[in-house]
């Protein structure tokens, strides 16, 4: 069958540039470049680019420029090029869309609608430069309230976690990304002194010796659960959804489940590592308490049991269950949360932004009088320092990222993670393109990025003449909205801007 499918990017190369160097042809793992030897000439198949930009950066004489395609149908208001491509593609496979990388909609980012306060006059601003800053964070359930005698706090804590940063890095699973891409994860979380996450795909034995930096999930697939695994680890969380496709499971394709892949997550090599859309032993919040408490007790409750959902319609009322059930952590992950391979008309359509989602939780929880039971972590979509610091003032505690450290080892959301042939090498299984990362600077490069971040949260907490992040933690006031209608302040429990 002809494919009626037009191209997405058109390549353009200067031939006064190009010096048939073939680093073009050899790093696109798409098949887009090929080299003519008889002509001496590279041509490329423009139909096959997914604008990965892996060709044009790699370049030696910048000879290559990859470009959206110019080509345009004529215009309809009702039937959009994206739509158009949908239908014939499905045409074509009779197959579901599969893309990644969260929702890409222009929905309003509510964190580009919140302004931050400074500090002028009274209560005057902190030169980071010159006082101390105090980022620790705390996660885990805090008592109801301390018992000291004799000077001596005598109350019994519940367990704790320390982070000297409020970033962490997001569950991705082994299978999802590489060996590579993990490992310079949990590098990185360990010299910034925080956490990442293994999502649900298991836990390589060779990476257990990061266990005091490492959250485990608990899945649908309870793929690599054993003692071991909960055990090592700092944290356990109950994964029930995530951002970018509430309420379906996950699909790793046959042909990502190497035989270190398959080791890891206890299943046959080469198969397809199918997790159920729900948790089959939860179906009420009764059944959550008991999945808690079991992992509670085989951790000897040494562990902060972590649950996480999807940002959905009534998340405020599901995390009150949750607390009450005997969550430790709250995680809430937004639509813009990516993800490897999810359907594309769940991750357009199905769920809503984190900022409304964090909002509402923490106020529910202030209001019943239970905040203090759970932490909050947050993820769907971190861009920058000023989004992280707004999510603090909303009621998180600390917040996930995960788009932000893949494009800093070098994605460039292209949405491919789900073919296996990521160019740059950080969702690949083929140890030919996976070697592509060097874990070791994929690890610099994740640890500049959360230093400067942290850096600059710093300066942000100076103007404002705070100096402690619990101080900001959930203190709305240092927050105004600007552009938002009345219904949108009143769920993010801000003033407009000016008030």
């Amino acid at each position: 069958m002809k494919s009626y499918l037009l191209p997405q990017f058109a390549v353009y190369r200067d031939d006064d540039k190009c010096i048939r160097c073939k680093v073009c042809v050899r790093q696109c793992s798409f098949g887009v470049h090929a080299y003519d030897d008889e002509d001496d000439e590279i041509r490329s198949n423009e139909s096959a680019c997914v604008g990965c930009q892996r060709c044009a950066t790699l370049c030696p004489t910048g000879a290559l420029v990859i470009r959206q395609h110019p080509h345009e149908f004529r215009p309809n208001a009702n039937w959009s090029e994206e739509m158009l491509l949908d239908v014939k593609r499905k045409a074509e496979t009779g197959a579901v869309t599969i893309t990644g990388m969260g929702n890409d909609k222009p929905h309003r980012v509510y964190w580009d609608h919140l302004l931050l306060n400074a500090s002028q006059v009274t209560n005057p601003s902190i030169d980071p430069l010159r006082e101390p800053m105090e980022l620790r964070t705390f996660l885990g359930r805090k008592p109801d309230g301390l018992v000291f005698k004799d000077g001596r706090l005598i109350t019994d804590m519940p367990p704790q976690v320390m982070i000297e940063t409020p970033i962490i890095f997001s569950a991705m699973s082994y299978g999802a990304i590489s060996y590579q891409a993990q490992l310079a994860f949990m590098q990185a979380a360990q010299e910034l002194g925080t956490l990442c996450n293994t999502g649900e795909g298991g836990w390589p034995m060779d990476f257990r010796r990061f266990g005091r930096n490492v959250i485990v999930q608990c899945a649908s697939g309870r793929f690599g659960v054993d003692p071991d695994y909960l055990n090592q680890a700092a944290i356990v969380e109950i994964k029930i959804g995530q951002g970018a496709k509430p309420g379906i499971g996950g699909h790793l394709p046959g042909e990502k489940v190497t035989a270190a892949v398959a080791a890891t997550r206890m299943i046959p090599e080469g198969t397809d590592a199918l997790s159920p859309a729900p948790q089959h032993d939860i179906y009420s919040i009764e059944d959550l308490s008991m999945l808690i408490y079991a992992l509670k007790e085989a951790t000897n409750y040494e562990k902060p049991i972590s649950v996480k959902i999807a940002a959905v319609h009534n998340a405020a009322a599901i995390a009150s269950g949750m607390v009450r059930a005997g969550a430790d952590i709250i995680a809430v992950d937004g639509f813009r949360g990516g993800t490897g391979a999810a359907p594309r008309v769940i991750r357009d359509n199905v769920g809503i932004p984190t900022e409304l989602a964090l909002a509402a939780i923490d106020e529910r929880l202030r209001r019943e009088g239970i905040r203090n039971r759970a932490s909050i972590l947050v993820a769907g979509g971190f861009r920058n320092s000023a989004d992280i610091i707004k999510a603090i003032a909303l009621g998180a505690d600390a917040v996930y990222i995960g788009t932000a450290a893949l494009v800093a080892m070098g994605c460039t959301l292209c949405q491919q993670c789900n073919t296996g042939k990521c160019a740059w090498g950080i969702t690949a299984q083929d140890p030919y393109i996976a070697k592509r990362l060097n874990p070791d600077i994929a690890t610099r490069r994740l640890v500049n990025l959360v230093r400067a971040w942290t850096l600059e949260i710093k300066e942000m907490l100076g103007g404002m003449g705070i100096n402690s992040i619990e101080s900001l933690r959930g203190n709305r006031l240092h927050l105004r909205g600007i552009g938002l209608q009345e219904w949108e302040l009143e769920v993010l429990g801000v003033k407009g801007a000016g008030q």
